[in-house]
């Protein structure tokens, strides 16, 4: 029986890696088909627009990535937007899924999301144990009620619907916007600017908290795995080991190097750091992939540094 597997925010960091790794580095399935859909495919917060998607294509199955997403100033200034939106597109993927009986639907989470006031390492059963930090409520509760209706569509209608919960994620076709984009695409392309005008290399906040960082190749290879192999309705962590997690300084240390930019390096700690940690355990995920190899750091930062040098005139920034 083929399949045709529907990928949503297809042409994005994540949606990019899992379209390399099934058709160049050995990822896809015999009898799959795959589609990656980008927003120009139809506004995934219009209802009519999704059941022509899902009517054209007839998915057996969906990785649904698409969102509205941004860093944490953009969080900050439109927390109504980030709800909504959010909301609009998840709602409407969801229940096209049931209606064209989808096989598996698997969604994306943030580890955002977790509430502000926690223990360390978080793990999937915290999620809803408390407020998320007051900076991304919006999209923090239009994520967390996805999860919701994971279990809500498995006891009412029985479908196969769960969700993923990645760490930070960088690599090759990122948003490397300075404004709206995430830590270190950002970073990439302010040490980039830096580079090419001899000036000083800003980074915003004091540089200490704490992240784990994932190259987007093994997120993509392990989200194929979770579409094929894991079916819970309950969240899966995908992230890098604990003894990973590394500071905003250190990943901006290592863009320097990456980049080879010889200039100087402030720190400006009149920008907000937002939250100081958010230490995430993949136990789940080790206790059943307990073999697989993470990209460390510096290897994924250059390789992501070599591709945005490249692709500097047409990636999105």
């Amino acid at each position: 029986m083929s399949k045709v597997v529907l990928v949503t925010g297809g042409t994005g960091l994540v949606g990019s890696a899992i379209k390399d790794f099934v058709e160049n580095k050995g990822g896809a399935a015999d009898g799959e088909s795959w589609v990656f859909l980008g927003s120009k495919d139809g506004d995934l917060k219009d209802r009519p627009a999704v059941d022509a998607i899902f009517e054209k294509y007839k998915p057996t199955h969906v990785i649904h990535l698409a969102a509205k997403v941004g860093g944490l100033f953009a969080n900050m200034a439109q927390k109504v937007e980030f709800y909504r939106e959010n909301i609009a597109m998840n709602d409407n993927v969801m229940e096209c899924s049931r209606i064209y009986k989808v096989e598996k639907l698997v969604s994306y989470l943030s580890t955002c999301i977790f509430p502000d006031k926690t223990t360390f390492p978080i793990d999937e059963s915290m999620l809803h144990n408390g407020p998320p930090h007051s900076s991304n409520e919006g999209y923090a509760y239009a994520k967390r009620m996805v999860d919701t209706m994971n279990r809500a569509y498995k006891e009412q209608y029985n479908c196969n619907f769960t969700s993923i919960i990645p760490t930070n994620i960088y690599g090759p076709s990122d948003n490397f916007s300075i404004e709206n984009g995430h830590v270190i695409p950002g970073l990439i392309h302010k040490c980039y600017i830096a580079k090419r005008d001899d000036t000083p290399f800003t980074i915003w906040g004091s540089g200490t908290p704490l992240r784990q960082f994932m190259y987007s190749l093994d997120l993509a290879e392990l989200t194929v795995w979770v579409m094929r192999e894991y079916h819970d309705a309950e969240p899966i962590i995908i992230s890098v080991d604990e003894e990973a997690e590394v500071s905003i300084k250190d990943v901006a240390l290592a863009v320097v190097k990456a980049m080879g930019f010889e200039g100087e390096v402030v720190f400006d700690t009149d920008k907000a750091d937002g939250q100081f940690k958010k230490t995430a355990s993949n136990g789940k995920l080790r206790g059943m992939k307990p073999e697989f190899e993470f990209v460390g750091i510096e290897e994924g930062l250059q390789k992501s540094v070599d591709w945005f040098v490249a692709n500097y005139e047409t990636c999105r920034k």
